[in-house]
């Protein structure tokens, strides 16, 4: 029995990333050290809010799925 099936879907990145030898340059640490204990060498950076992003991503899934969300 089906509940629920995914009909659009929609994303939005913020452009801008750091990358962990950048953020050697701010704090005392290296990307090997960072990378070795989080996984990470990078990470996105956003100057708006994660309302607006998930705004521009679910515009995104609605063009998706053809439905204009008026309804």
């Amino acid at each position: 029995m089906s509940y629920a099936q995914i009909t659009g879907w929609g994303k939005c990145i913020p452009p801008a990333s750091i990358s962990n030898d950048e953020i050697s340059n701010i704090v005392d640490t290296n990307d090997e050290w960072i990378t070795t204990r989080t996984g990470i060498k990078s990470r996105r950076v956003s100057h708006v809010s994660t309302a607006d992003l998930a705004t521009v991503a679910a515009k995104h899934a609605l063009a998706c799925a053809g439905v204009d969300g008026k309804h």
